[in-house]
């Protein structure tokens, strides 16, 4: 090792590793009595320990900076007495570049102390108003790993950035990629149990106030399992280098959000902290990635969620930062009124319309609840499915979880999915059940896509790929996790409903409003912004047993030039019934625009017939989409439809 590398303290006032040319400075949160400093390993493996002096110690922040030629070519970790540590905050870490390694040899790591230049070409945050947003959930690995998935670079950010057409014509606005921060993917099995955070040799308590890492000591390889969806501790500071297809897992992930943002796409990056780290870290993990690799939001899992430090730091204030659920006594911090930058899931949406899509009792309330919610402070997301539990073809496929293969018979995973098998439990060829299923998809998806807040798809959900019934694939790094891109009759119909919900969102701005619709005419139009109908006009069912409804959307209350109105009805009963259509203005009609019991395409071809009557037929467990269009207006036809109309109320008010 070289030995005219130049050595100086400093007194740090924040944590971090600091690379310039031929500089690099260490600032190290250790907090024990013994012996600390940094160990530089050259390219041969020898090492050199460089002590930690009082000189360079603010508190017990460690401050030291080493000058020379050719830095880049070493690696580093830190020592406390004769333990070692890879720091918490190294920018890009070595020895995990091979997926599933670790399954067969022990693994060290090491920081890496490589300057990589990068040229952003300009790149700026795109800054999507929530409203206007539409999230895609995506496993990096999973996504492309298939052989169906027709990319060069399977299961890596270049694979994923090979499907941009695709997901821009799609029409989605945002990614969010499960965790592709470094962390080891093998993790130890005991007792056929998967504990994702309890590790063969515990930390110390100076690593775990570093941020929680462990310890780079590998793991036994007799009972080793692989974690691919990375909710685990890991190197939070730096890109999973399995998921690079090039040598340098930093310049892959930028190379990744500049084209994606060169596609109008923005990207978020999912988070998980365990109850062991720092809220003060996990600040700081989010404003590095946003500074340095331009990301677009978070979204948080895990605990001691520092909700306050995120809303008052001003780094992200233009930062998208999603939560399972934000702290009421939070809500006037959490508040931005330039930029409503929070987001939370929307309260039990994924499983009481589960309920109310298999036609359980006492829900309509809710379900007209969740349609409109969208609170002044913070934006709701909208989901049917995630990367947890079933799929959303699962969801109208199985009632039961199905974990065997994961080694735990059965017993990991949710007991309770509140979903529907529409008859046979997983696969089959009864065309009256795969029928029953489309239908069931088609809702499904109507739900997310009408409803207003943000809606969110898990990855291949838009084409009906399936987990089998697992409702926990963690560890399944095979055909059961991966995304099956599928060219079926089945897959392509849902597929083409999926985009026709997508253009119809983004087309019209009543269905994706900025504020909450209050059920009231406060512009003083004669009608409220959304109303309610059921076999009658303005009088909805909404009993214990009600199971459908009519949503009117007022497009007159959308923000700038007035939209046209949507007429939405929803029946979620087996049976057919009917609706009430409410008076248009003059010289409008209803039209109908989609039917979830017909074909897409055949349920297209309908949108150029006017609807007559006062009234319509909603099959049973299905969903109809009406939207109003200017046209020539009949006298005679319009003074008998208000008489008529006039008689029916009076014989309502009798």
């Amino acid at each position: 090792m070289k030995s005219d590398l130049n050595i100086t303290y400093f007194k740090p006032d924040r944590q971090g590793v600091f690379l310039a040319e031929n500089s690099v400075k260490f600032a190290a949160y250790l907090l024990t009595n013994k012996e600390c400093g940094v160990v530089l390993y050259d390219k041969r493996g020898s090492a050199r320990h460089i002590p930690f002096k009082d000189e360079g110690k603010r508190g017990t922040l460690y401050g030291l900076q080493i000058d020379g030629e050719d830095l880049g070519s070493y690696t580093y970790n830190y020592y406390i007495d004769e333990k070692i540590i890879t720091d918490p905050y190294a920018q890009e870490v070595r020895g995990l570049e091979k997926w599933g390694a670790g399954k067969t040899k022990k693994r060290m790591t090491y920081g890496t102390l490589s300057l990589q230049p990068f040229d952003w070409q300009g790149d700026m945050p795109l800054m999507i108003p929530p409203e206007d947003s539409i999230i895609y959930g995506i496993n990096v690995r999973a996504f492309t790993m298939h052989k169906s998935s027709g990319v060069k670079n399977r299961g890596t950010f270049e694979g994923v950035v090979e499907k941009i057409p695709y997901l821009k014509e799609l029409g989605i606005t945002a990614v969010e990629l499960m965790p592709c921060y470094e962390y080891d993917e093998c993790i130890l099995q005991e007792d056929h149990c998967y504990k994702p955070f309890e590790k063969e040799v515990q930390p110390p308590a100076a690593a775990l106030a570093a941020g929680g890492m462990v310890l780079n000591s590998g793991l036994e390889t007799d009972m080793v399992r692989l974690n691919c969806w990375g909710f685990q501790n890991g190197f939070y500071f730096a890109p999973k280098a399995a998921y690079s297809a090039a040598k340098s897992p930093s310049v892959s992930f930028k190379e990744l959000v500049r084209e994606f943002h060169k596609n109008g796409i923005e990207v978020m990056m999912h988070f998980y902290f365990p109850p062991e780290i720092r809220q003060l870290y996990m600040l700081d993990v989010i404003k590095y990635w946003v500074m340095e690799y331009h990301i677009d939001g978070a979204r948080i899992s895990g605990f001691h969620i520092p909700f306050r430090l995120l809303a008052e730091e001003p780094i992200l204030k233009n930062t998208k930062i999603w939560c399972s659920y934000l702290p009421e006594e939070d809500i006037s911090v959490i508040a931005n009124p330039v930029f409503k930058n929070f987001i939370s899931d929307n309260n039990n949406f994924r499983y009481d319309i589960r309920r109310f899509l298999k036609g359980d009792e006492g829900l309509l309330n809710q379900a007209i609840y969740y349609q409109r919610r969208n609170p002044p402070e913070y934006s709701v997301v909208n989901y049917l499915a995630d990367y947890d539990g079933f799929s959303l073809y699962d969801c109208v496929s199985y009632e039961r979880k199905h974990n065997e293969e994961n080694g735990e018979n059965n017993r990991d995973g949710i007991d309770v999915n509140l979903t529907w098998n529409c008859g046979i439990e997983g696969d089959t060829r009864r065309k009256s059940v795969l029928d029953l299923r489309l239908k069931q998809m088609k809702n499904a998806l109507s739900f997310i896509f009408l409803s207003q807040g943000i809606p969110f798809l898990f990855g291949g959900d838009e084409f009906a790929s399936s987990r089998g019934g697992n409702n926990n694939c963690y560890c399944q790094d095979n055909e059961t996790g991966w995304v099956n891109w599928k060219n079926t009759l089945f897959s392509r119909e849902v597929l083409a409903y999926t985009r026709f919900l997508i253009k119809l969102r983004k087309s019209h701005a009543i269905l994706h409003m900025k504020e909450e619709m209050r059920v009231m005419d406060y512009k003083g139009l004669g009608y409220p912004d959304v109303s309610y109908h059921g076999a009658e006009a303005w009088r909805p069912d909404l009993s214990y047993i009600g199971r459908m409804i009519g949503i009117v959307l007022n497009g007159q209350y959308a923000p700038g030039k007035e939209d046209a109105s949507f007429y939405i009805a929803y029946n979620m009963h087996w049976e057919p019934h009917k609706l009430a259509l409410p008076t248009l203005s003059n010289g409008e009609k209803w039209m109908k625009l989609s039917d979830t019991s017909l074909s897409t395409e055949v349920s297209m071809d309908q949108s150029s017939s006017q609807i007559e009557d006062f009234s319509v037929t909603v099959s049973s467990r299905s969903i109809s989409v009406f939207m109003t269009k200017k046209c020539a207006s009949t006298p005679a036809k319009n003074k008998k439809r208000k008489v008529t109309e006039k008689r029916k109320e009076r014989q309502s008010k009798a």
